[in-house]
């Protein structure tokens, strides 16, 4: 069900000046606190790190999640269930 969701569903990210993240297609947040976000989109695994990070909207029905903080990184990663908790594991090193 998650690779129909994946094929179907739409991403999109739009960022504003490092400060703010517009995020689409999100199917789930995983894990979060001030220094990194991890969720699944439509397109994979999405982690976000930087400070002061705080969710500022969050509608998973809509798939919209908003980020305000300083953004100092984005990154995205492939993977099955089995290799997100690993995943995890190495990005919040």
């Amino acid at each position: 069900m998650a690779e129909e969701k994946r094929k179907n569903g739409r991403h999109t990210l739009q960022m504003e000046e490092r400060e703010r993240v517009r995020i689409g297609g999100v199917t789930e947040v995983m894990s979060f606190d001030e220094e990194g976000i991890m969720m699944e989109t439509a397109c994979g695994l999405l982690m976000l790190k930087g400070t002061g990070l705080h969710i500022g909207k969050l509608d998973l029905d809509s798939g919209d999640v908003t980020v305000d903080g300083t953004i100092d990184s984005i990154t995205y990663a492939d993977g099955g269930f089995g290799e997100k908790h690993s995943l995890l594991g190495k990005l919040f090193r």
